[in-house]
C-alpha cells in the first residue's frame, strides 16, 4: 500500500496529517452543544452521564421457550432491553405447518405462529419495565398485535408498553428480500402503524429504519446513511399523505445502523447522520426539535465476523462497540464471537454483553459527551460523509424517490458495486482481514453443535396443530373476513378515508388467527411483490 495515498473504507481520501486549516467547521451551525440542533454531538444534553445506552442483545433460538430462557439469562447478566430474532417463515408470513416452511422452522430465529407462542416467548418477562425490539418487517403489524394481546391478556394497558418493530419494508426490497406484498399497500400499512402507535401505544417506535441490512449487503458507510435516509423520507411523505401531522409521528421514528471496524469513519458516520437528519427534517418538512432528533440502535457488523480464528471477533466487536458509544448510539447489540459459525452460544452471548458493560463502565467513554469532537480528522470525516450522503440522496430524488429508485434498481446496483469492489480488495490483500487473508494459521474453523432442527420443527407443527384445533373457528373466520374487507381500502386505487386496520389485526390475533393466515388474507387482496430484476 502506498505511504502517500490512503482512503477510508468509503473511499474518502485521508491525508497523513490534518491541520486546522483543512477543516472548516462553524461550531454553532455545524456542531452546537449536545441536545441542541443540529444534534451533531448527541440528542441529549448529558448523553451517557444521564444513563448509558440500552444494552439490547438480539436473540431467537428455534422455540419460544428456548428464546425465553436466553432472555432471562441475559437480563440476569445485566441486559437492559430485549431484542427478538424471528425465523424466516415468521418473517415471510408462512406458518410452521406449511410445506413452504419445511426445513426452515426455527433455524435463524424463533418460530412464532400464534399469540400463544408469543405468550411463551414473553413468559414472566416484565413488559411494563423492559423495552422490546422486534426485527420483523412484512409481518410487523401482526407481531406487534400479538405483543399487545399478550399484554392485554396479562391485564396491562397499551400505554405502558415500550419497544420497536423494525417495519422497514423498503429496505427489504433493497437488501434482504423478506417482503410479501407490493410497495404501495406495504407503505400504506406502515402509515397505518404510525397512526396506531401515536394514538394507542405512545411509547412504541412504529419503525426502525434500517441501514444495518444495507451495510450487511455490502454498502459503504456513506451509502448506509444516504440510502437509509432516502427510505426514511419516503416513509415520512407516506405518513403526511395519509393525513398525519409531522410532529405527531416523527418523534417516534427510530433508526438502526451498523458499526464496523474503522473506528474513526464509524464515529464520523454517526455524527454526520445526526446532523443530516436534523437538517432534512427541518428544511423539508418543518419538523420541530423533537422531530429532528435522530435516535438509533446500533449492531456490530455481522458481515465483519470470520469463521477463521473466531476469537479474533471479540476484538473486532470491542472496537465496533467503542465506535457506537463514541458516536452516541441510544442502544447497542454486540455480536457473539461465534456467530459466523452458528447461533451464538450462551457463553458467547454473555461475553458480548460483558463487552458492552466494560466499554460502558470501564473505558471512560461515558464521562463526557462526544469526546472526539474537535478532532480535525473526525470533523473532516464527518463533513465528508454528510456531503457525499447528500449527493446520493439528491440522485434518489432525481429518480422520483426511494420507491422509484428501487424499481429502477439504483440501490441494488450501487450496493452490489461496492460489495464487489470490497471483495476484490480483500482477495488482493489490499484490505486486511486478520486470520483470513493475512496471519492465517491454516486451521479449519471449529465446529459448534447445532440443535436438532427436525425435532424442533415437529414440535412446533404439533403445537400449532393443537392451537388450530382448539380455537373458536367461527371467531377466526369472522376476524379474517373483516381484514379482507378493510384491506381493499389500502390499495392505491382506493379513494377516501381508510378504516383503521390495526384494530382488526388485533381482533384476528386475539381469536388465535395465525401469522400465515393473516398474511395470506392480505396477499389475496394486495398481491405478491415480484422484483423486476
Amino acid at each position: 500500500m502506498s505511504t502517500t495515498e490512503r482512503f477510508s473504507p468509503s473511499g474518502i481520501p485521508i491525508a497523513a496529517v490534518i491541520r486546522p486549516s483543512d477543516v472548516t467547521v462553524d461550531y454553532e451551525h455545524d456542531l452546537g452543544d449536545p441536545g441542541v440542533f443540529p444534534f451533531t454531538r448527541g440528542v441529549q444534553p448529558t448523553m451517557y452521564r444521564g444513563r448509558l445506552w440500552t444494552m439490547r442483545q438480539y436473540a431467537g433460538f428455534g422455540t419460544a421457550r428456548s428464546t425465553n430462557e436466553r432472555f432471562k439469562l441475559l437480563l440476569a447478566a445485566g441486559q437492559t432491553g430485549l431484542s427478538v430474532a424471528f425465523d424466516l417463515p415468521t418473517q415471510m408470513g408462512i406458518d410452521s405447518d406449511s410445506p413452504r416452511a419445511a426445513g426452515e422452522v426455527g433455524r435463524v430465529g424463533v418460530a412464532i405462529d400464534t399469540v400463544d407462542d408469543m405468550h411463551v416467548l414473553l413468559d414472566e418477562l416484565p413488559l411494563d419495565k423492559v423495552s422490546t425490539s422486534m426485527t420483523i418487517n412484512s409481518t410487523a403489524s401482526t407481531l406487534l398485535a400479538m405483543y399487545i394481546v399478550v399484554a392485554e391478556e396479562r391485564g396491562m394497558a397499551r400505554d405502558v408498553l415500550s419497544g420497536t418493530v423494525q417495519n422497514d419494508i423498503l429496505k427489504e426490497y433493497i437488501a434482504r428480500g423478506t417482503y410479501i406484498y407490493p410497495p404501495a399497500p406495504s407503505l400504506a400499512l406502515t402509515a397505518e402503524m404510525f397512526r396506531f402507535c401515536a394514538a394507542e401505544v405512545p411509547q412504541w417506535n412504529p419503525i426502525s429504519i434500517s441501514g444495518y441490512h444495507i451495510r450487511e449487503a455490502g454498502s459503504t458507510a456513506v451509502q448506509e446513511v444516504a440510502f437509509t435516509f432516502a427510505d426514511a423520507l419516503a416513509y415520512v411523505q407516506q405518513a403526511l399523505d395519509a393525513g398525519l401531522a409531522i410532529d405527531v409521528f416523527a418523534p417516534r421514528l427510530s433508526f438502526f445502523f451498523a458499526a464496523h471496524s474503522d473506528l474513526f469513519e464509524e464515529v464520523a458516520k454517526f455524527r454526520a447522520a445526526r446532523r443530516l437528519w436534523a437538517r432534512l427534517m427541518r428544511d423539508r418538512f418543518g419538523g420541530n426539535e423533537q422531530s429532528c432528533k435522530l435516535r438509533f440502535h446500533t449492531q456490530t457488523g455481522g458481515v465483519t465476523l470470520t469463521a477463521q480464528q473466531p476469537l479474533n471477533n471479540v476484538v473486532r466487536v470491542t472496537i465496533q462497540a467503542l465506535a457506537a458509544a463514541l458516536g452516541g448510539t441510544q442502544s447497542l447489540h454486540t455480536n457473539g464471537y461465534d456467530e459466523a459459525l452458528a447461533l451464538p452460544t450462551a457463553a458467547a452471548a454473555t461475553l458480548a454483553l460483558r463487552t458492552q458493560q466494560i466499554v460502558g463502565f470501564e473505558s471512560g467513554v461515558a464521562q463526557t459527551v462526544d469526546p472526539l469532537a474537535g478532532s480535525w480528522y473526525v470533523e473532516q470525516l464527518t463533513d465528508a460523509i454528510e456531503a457525499r450522503a447528500v449527493e446520493l440522496i439528491a440522485r434518489v430524488d432525481e429518480l422520483g424517490g426511494a420507491a422509484e429508485a428501487i424499481r429502477a434498481g439504483f440501490f441494488q446496483e450501487e450496493i452490489g458495486r461496492s460489495a464487489y469492489a470490497h471483495q476484490l480488495r480483500v482477495e488482493a490483500g489490499e484490505t486486511v482481514v486478520v486470520g483470513v487473508n493475512t496471519f492465517s494459521d491454516g486451521q479449519d474453523p471449529p465446529i459448534i453443535p447445532a440443535p436438532n432442527f427436525s425435532e424442533l420443527e415437529r414440535g412446533q407443527v404439533a403445537y400449532l396443530t393443537h392451537v388450530k384445533a382448539t380455537r373458536d373457528h367461527s371467531a377466526v373466520q369472522t376476524a379474517l373476513r373483516a381484514l379482507t374487507h378493510t384491506a381493499a381500502q389500502y390499495l392505491p386505487a382506493h379513494v377516501g378515508e381508510r378504516v383503521p386496520l390495526m384494530p382488526l389485526i388485533i381482533d384476528a390475533v386475539r381469536a388465535r388467527a395465525s401469522v400465515g393466515e393473516i398474511a395470506d388474507t392480505f396477499e389475496r387482496i394486495w398481491g405478491r411483490y415480484q422484483p423486476s430484476m
